[in-house]
């Protein structure tokens, strides 16, 4: 036996923090709870089952997610976009909250798809359309 943050990787850790969180939410105060690389190493039904549990916390606390994965940036109430650019040897970070039409566009681009792709905007659609139900 060895702590949990000897033997597990942060995305395994994020995941299990969102577990325990899944769990305690309805008596814990903490307020805002953020989770970085909880898409870690996941896919496919995983990623949506994880996308649920966090839609679910976020019914009693407000939640960011930093994530790469478009079931669970479809969870989402509210879709940021986050860039990075060099400007003059610097890095410049940006963020801009999407509507309707850029997000989809960007779980569009997040699948790995070309932007003129109708079967990956069809397929963005229908994520926004599952997590709402």
């Amino acid at each position: 036996m060895l702590p949990l943050r000897k033997i597990a990787s942060s995305g395994e850790i994020a995941r299990v923090m969102l577990a325990v969180k899944t769990v305690l939410t309805s008596a814990d105060q903490v307020p805002v709870l953020i989770f970085d690389e909880v898409d870690a190493n996941i896919g496919g039904r995983v990623a949506t089952a994880v996308a649920r549990e966090l839609a679910s916390v976020s019914t009693r606390h407000q939640v960011l997610c930093i994530t790469h994965l478009p079931q669970i940036a479809a969870a989402a109430n509210v879709h940021f976009s986050v860039g990075k650019h060099m400007e003059r040897q610097r890095t410049v970070t940006s963020i801009e909250r999407l509507d309707a039409d850029t997000r989809i566009h960007e779980l569009t681009r997040m699948m790995g798809a070309e932007e003129s792709s109708a079967a990956a905007r069809k397929h963005a659609e229908e994520l926004l359309h599952n997590a709402v139900d």
